[in-house]
């Protein structure tokens, strides 16, 4: 419905909306939104609120920031707009007033090594042209361009490594891990396991190699045939026969079983890891490669000639290796007009003076924004892989603060996640410069600290998922006071009671002594055990270094898991990413407290839709029984697997389960739309059929956990799990919903109810980082109450934590810090929160006192 009832016609419509100054929502349907109307300030930060799932992000990103790429890419050429990650068109009436979007979105970071710190601010380009223009040339060697200073071009790249700074190869100890063992009993772990492993020992007896001696006794030149030679030597093979048979049936010249072609250890890893589209074979393979510096560039991934350039007596891989910080330092002397800085300036022309100064300075006005955003301890080598969501998209945000855009909206999603309080004043700093360079400002933030910040709020809810999507409030701040089904009221206004309780005794303490990563030096630390422990201190302090490595690694390796109990692993192995840090530290005490180690993260349950809630859980192992044991089930000779959307008897043969279909529009976004056949069921008309308490399979898994615990009231088998996912505040998720469809709190939340429904055995060590990430504080309380549950239980629950309500619970913290980068590392304080509060060198105990007075 237009908001002016005096508009002629739309154009007429739309310039109202342009002068009035606001951003008209009507219709809006997009996920759970139940046909939202607001109007929404340009030039203002507006912050959306509400419990996890209620709906913000579907009208931040899913409406507003969707709407706005559809109307940028119709005016690209439809060929370039293939090259776009379209998001789908939005489920909304008309949006007018909306200007063009830039989105800045909480993800991982990009899957390789090759993607920086220094790519993704484009600082590299910078600094490359620096080196290409002002560097220091030994001499008689010729000019450089800007290309040859990067790892990731042909000109740059070292050749013996591809630019990547190591070379993987194998070696006869990664091949045969225990040479004490004969080759008939596998000494060559590196070949494939089953008939082909077998028909290669089997070509070796025709060959005459003895496979019944110990592998360490055999003559070093057999060795290293069978495992390095390039040779495939094609020979009959006995297959069944003892070496002594198969020498007479040789001399016989008897009919082989069939003729046989050997592959050495080496050739076959190297050729599988290059060519197989297995991912779990590659992973295979992959656990037997080993990785080196590379010797030619000494793992700085470029060319002699492009190392041997210098700036401020570095080359360009040392300069990158810097902290942002120290960089800042480095450059600085190089922006200023007059006087001389070092010998070198001699030997430079005023040409290259001239352009020494414009890009020092323009690499020291960049790397301000940086700095002030509390990211002065990364480094421009610093690989995205390892940056966390919050620290990539504070990247990104400082980038384009620097671009200077006018007139355009930025929807950011949780631009605090990851921050300590104390970075967070410099967050609202960068959002104010970009609201002061007439731009609009839509966040998507749960930290009350930004909320305080807001010129106007959109508070959606009540409630998560169905029981959510409708408009609350939009406004300004303090109209929300007013608005009682709003849960964020009680927490912006001081309503809700701080969790005060006194801290349980610790029952051990886990001991650490001599750990080293990153900014860790040597640093010894005491885990109390039987207690939940928040690790405090600024970003980049070293905080997850500590826990979520060194911990997780030193724990793992004592109990024989080597890490954690992960709920996720990698499909696929990179061999870019999965660079093993050297682990340096031990535990001096306490592994008697500690029988077992699960680490909870928000990494998602799956990445298809056919992974969801109630596979994850193991729910779905129960209602599938369920459904088999009915009469009509058995009547039909009907098993469990027949009520699985995964296998091919039970399954609507036209989607092959998946429910929907997708339609190419080839310029357009890809549209998926429910499957004609089975029309979203997912399984074929026969399965259907069979009914449990009046429902069919299809309509159980489209039922609510709320729903499901009414109607499989009195079933042990599920009743249990259902509970479980009430308590942590997902009984608003449906069973059947796609594992693509939920948040990183939800994933970790759903994680954290499958360790719950476990019998508790105690001693058991967990461990989370930041798990209210993403967690709207009410949410956060009721996690904070299941962890407690763990702890009761005669579990140990170690957390990284910046949200102070949740460290203000907690039985102990450790503080690291003060500083982040060169200036943390070390254990600030460490003690029950009271105590920790009254520390004053603590960065975090001002913010602490807060919430415990």
């Amino acid at each position: 419905m237009p908001s002016n009832k005096n508009a002629k016609n739309p154009q007429q419509h739309v310039q109202l909306a342009v002068e009035d100054g606001y951003v008209h929502v009507r219709g809006a349907r997009e996920h759970n939104l139940k046909n939202v109307s607001l109007d929404i300030p340009r030039g203002a930060l507006v912050v959306f609120t509400g419990v996890s799932g209620s709906g913000k992000s579907s009208l931040a990103f899913g409406t507003l920031y969707a709407e706005a790429q559809r109307r940028y890419l119709e005016s690209v050429s439809p060929y370039a707009r293939r090259l776009f990650h379209q998001m789908p068109v939005p489920e909304v009436d008309e949006i007018e007033g909306l200007p063009p979007a830039v989105a800045l979105q909480q993800q991982r970071g990009t899957p390789t090594a090759r993607s920086s710190v220094g790519s993704v601010s484009t600082l590299s380009n910078s600094l490359r042209m620096l080196y290409s223009r002002a560097g220091d040339y030994p001499p008689g060697q010729e000019l450089l361009y800007a290309e040859s200073f990067s790892p990731n071009t042909p000109q740059g790249a070292c050749p013996r490594c591809s630019g990547l700074g190591r070379i993987y190869d194998v070696t006869e100890q990664s091949l045969v891990p225990d040479d004490s063992l004969t080759i008939r009993e596998r000494a060559v772990a590196a070949w494939p396991p089953a008939w082909h492993g077998q028909n290669l020992r089997d070509i070796l007896v025709t060959m005459g190699y003895d496979v019944d001696t110990p592998w360490r006794d055999l003559p070093k030149k057999d060795r290293d045939w069978i495992l390095f030679t390039d040779e495939t030597p094609t020979v009959p093979v006995y297959a069944g026969l003892t070496p002594k048979e198969t020498k007479a049936a040789l001399k016989r010249k008897d009919t082989p079983s069939y003729q046989g072609t050997f592959t050495g250890a080496r050739r076959y890893v190297l050729q599988t890891f290059a060519n197989t589209e297995s991912a779990s074979m590659k992973k295979r393979v992959a656990r037997y490669m080993v990785s080196n510096a590379c010797p030619e560039c000494e793992g700085k991934r470029l060319r002699r000639e492009s190392l041997s350039v210098t700036f401020a007596g570095l080359d360009i891989a040392e300069l990158s290796r810097q902290p942002l910080e120290k960089l800042a330092r480095l450059i600085k002397p190089y922006t200023e007009t007059e006087g001389k800085v070092d010998k070198a300036d001699a030997k430079l022309h005023n040409e290259q003076l001239i352009v020494r100064r414009r890009i020092a300075a323009d690499l020291a006005a960049r790397l301000e924004v940086l700095l002030a955003m509390g990211l002065g301890y990364l480094a421009l080598e610093r690989s995205t892989p390892t940056l966390s969501p919050g620290e990539l998209q504070r990247l990104r945000l400082a980038t384009q603060v620097r671009s200077s855009l006018f007139g355009v909206v930025y929807v950011l999603d949780e631009p605090s996640a990851g921050l300590h309080p104390a970075d967070t004043e410099a967050l609202l700093d960068a959002l104010a410069q970009l609201k002061a360079a007439g731009n609009s400002l839509f966040v998507v933030e749960h930290a009350l600290d930004v909320i305080r910040q807001a010129d106007w709020l959109v508070d959606v809810g009540p409630l998560a998922g169905e029981r959510g999507g409708e408009i609350l409030y939009s406004g300004v701040p303090e109209g929300l006071r007013k608005v009682e089904e709003s849960q964020t009221r009680r927490y912006l206004f001081n309503e809700a009671p701080a969790p005060g309780r006194t801290p349980r005794e610790p029952t051990g303490w886990l001991k650490l002594e001599g750990v080293r990563r990153n900014n860790l030096d040597g640093l010894a630390v005491d885990f109390p055990l039987g207690v939940l422990t928040s690790v405090t201190g600024v970003s980049g302090s070293g905080k997850s270094s500590l826990v979520s490595q060194v911990l997780v690694e030193l724990v793992g390796s004592a109990l024989g898991q080597g890490g954690a109990v992960e709920e996720e692993q990698s499909e696929e192995p990179d061999l870019e990413r999965d660079e093993a840090l050297p682990l340096e530290g031990r535990i001096v005490a306490g592994m008697e407290g500690v029988k077992r180690m699960v680490r909870v993260d928000q990494k998602p349950i799956g990445r298809t839709p056919r992974s969801n809630l109630a596979t994850y859980t193991g729910l779905f192992d129960g209602v599938r029984k369920l459904f088999a044991a009915t009469p009509d089930a058995k009547k039909r000779r009907y098993d469990a697997g027949r009520f699985s959307f995964n296998v091919a008897k039970g399954r609507c043969e036209h989607c092959a389960g998946e429910g929907f279909v997708m339609v190419e529009l080839l310029f357009l976004p890809s549209v998926y739309a429910p499957c004609p056949t089975c029309e979203g069921a997912r399984y074929n008309a026969k399965t259907l059929e069979v009914t449990y308490r009046g429902k069919n399979i299809a309509e159980v898994l489209g039922m609510t956990v709320g729903e499901a615990i009414d109607f499989f009231a009195g079933e042990p088998l599920v009743e249990r799990a259902l509970e479980v996912l009430k308590e942590v505040g997902l009984d608003y998720l449906r069973l059947g919903q796609p594992a693509t469809e939920l948040s990183g709190g939800e994933a970790q939340r759903i994680k954290l109810a499958t360790e719950l429904q476990r019998a508790t055995r105690g001693n058991t060590l967990y461990v989370l980082d930041e798990p209210t990430t993403g967690l709207h504080p009410v949410d956060a309380d009721r996690l904070m109450v299941q962890l407690n549950r763990l702890v009761d239980a005669g579990n140990t629950v170690v957390v990284v934590e910046h949200t102070m309500r949740v460290v203000a619970g907690s039985d102990w913290v450790i503080d690291i810090g003060p500083g982040a980068g060169e200036e943390g590392g070390k254990v600030v304080a460490s003690g029950p929160p009271q105590e920790v509060a009254r520390n004053k060198v603590s960065r975090t105990a001002p913010y602490l006192r807060k919430h415990l007075a």
